[in-house]
């Protein structure tokens, strides 16, 4: 999924959840070296943004680590309680 989000006036695209998590962390070298750090300031801001507005559901729906491939993530996605939250997103 796409997600935008606009800063200053300049629109800032992001090709799904790993994109903007990637892009709204701190500034590292080893981000940087990888190509996956946000390329300023501003697009970090979008992307920390976009990452604030997420609602829980779409950690659940879009999986950071293959469902299948990893065992905490089919622990986590199994074992959550979606009728908890579900007060959260209203």
């Amino acid at each position: 999924m796409k997600y935008r989000q606009q800063v200053a006036g300049v629109n800032y695209a992001f090709d799904g959840l790993v994109d903007v998590m990637a892009k709204a962390t701190p500034l590292r070298s080893g981000d940087e070296l990888a190509g996956c750090a946000a390329g300023s300031d501003a697009e970090r801001a979008a992307a920390a943004w976009v990452l604030a507005d997420l609602p829980l559901d779409t950690f659940l729906n879009e999986a950071v680590v293959p469902y299948e491939s990893d065992e905490v993530t089919r622990l986590i996605i199994d074992s959550h309680d979606r009728g908890r939250t579900a007060p959260s997103r209203t």
